[in-house]
């Protein structure tokens, strides 16, 4: 991950642990909800429910809410149950996996292999990739439209962004984008907003997945990401230290939001009114209250904190730590780390599945 260097070296900063429910009570509450499960699926069904409904879909059960880590010193991508904060699985992908998304159904995953210059296609299913692409130099980012038709990779060694069908993981088309192109973010009108880590700059794509213009931000752009409603986006300055806001119906910069030392990954929660920012250069994860353009809290995680993510409840934030081979999971309410959970080596990016 690109990144200046600070002047001085952060302090050091430790997460302070929390106590957190044994494996054996999350399990005896688990058989609990289980068995609950089961009587009232009976109960309907005695009550002219039709037999035929799909289990995968049972009243308070929905779709295990997964979430994907790309660490970046391996081949490998570990996955965890949001719900019981464990890992239960990992998936073998190309070399130097940094970037990570996931596609509006939760089916797929897309990761991108920087230092294998491809793209894994991986079913969240049975966890197996499904299809591996080669793409630009370097790909750092793989991010699907909202519409889950089309997957982004940003090629921060070529310059490029490669747009994939994301049915089959075809590559369309590859466009030119600014200098070292970081990180990318969608919204609902099928535009696209590209970090150009080397020129200051955003570039943005339009539905077609053509450049229509550049939009400059502070030094070293990097992480960038935007609310459901997709009507601001949000930049991370790592040189800088702010956070350049974007209004999307007008592509242009209407406020700046304070970033910390180094500012890289951040997720907005899914209310759109907090930002959470990974501020590398502390150790910490910012709480950014957006409509009062301020700070309101920090969490200190692992050493170099660099993706964020948000559960789809907003309940929880996810904070991957390069230098720690950990990942923070973090009550934003409470702000305190609940869980500390071991990666692979050097995690970056994370994309947690929408159910």
């Amino acid at each position: 991950m690109q990144r200046p260097t600070p002047s001085t070296a952060p302090p050091d900063k430790r997460p302070t642990r929390f106590r957190t429910a044994s494996p054996s009570s999350r399990r005896r509450r688990l058989c609990l909800g289980l068995t609950c499960a089961f009587m009232l699926s009976g109960a309907l069904v005695a009550a002219g429910a039709p037999s035929h409904a799909p289990t995968r879909r049972a009243a308070g059960f929905p779709v295990r809410v997964s979430a994907y880590v790309a660490n970046s010193g391996g081949e490998i991508a570990s996955v965890y149950d949001t719900r019981l904060e464990h890992k239960f699985g990992a998936v073998q992908v190309g070399y130097g996996p940094i970037g990570v998304g996931a596609s509006p159904d939760g089916e797929r995953v897309y990761v991108a292999n920087g230092r294998s210059d491809t793209v894994s296609c991986v079913n969240t299913g049975p966890r197996l990739v499904t299809a591996t692409v080669r793409v630009g130099r370097r790909p750092f980012a793989a991010v699907p439209s909202r519409n889950g038709r089309r997957v982004l990779v940003a090629n921060f060694g070529s310059d490029t962004v490669t747009v994939l069908s994301a049915p089959d993981c075809r590559v369309m088309a590859t466009v030119p984008v600014g200098p070292l192109p970081h990180s990318i973010t969608t919204i609902p009108d099928g535009r696209a907003y590209v970090t150009d880590n080397g020129a200051g700059c955003v570039t943005v794509l339009d539905p077609s997945s053509r450049a229509i213009r550049r939009i400059r931000v502070g030094d070293f752009p990097s992480g960038i990401s935007s609310p459901p409603s997709g009507r601001l986006v949000y930049v991370s300055n790592t040189g800088s230290g702010t956070i350049s806001v974007i209004d999307t119906r007008n592509d242009t910069v209407v406020g700046r939001l304070p970033g910390g030392r180094a500012p890289l990954g951040s997720a907005v929660s899914p209310d759109g009114r907090l930002l959470y920012v990974a501020d590398s250069a502390r150790d910490c994860l910012l709480i950014i209250d957006i409509g009062g353009h301020r700070i309101i809290g920090h969490v200190h995680v692992g050493v170099q904190p660099q993706g964020v993510a948000v559960t789809p409840d907003g309940r929880r934030v996810w904070v991957t730590n390069e230098q720690s081979d950990t990942v923070s999971v973090i009550d934003p309410y409470a702000r305190r780390v609940r869980a500390t959970l071991p990666t692979g080596h050097e995690p970056e990016g994370i994309a947690i599945t929408p159910r």
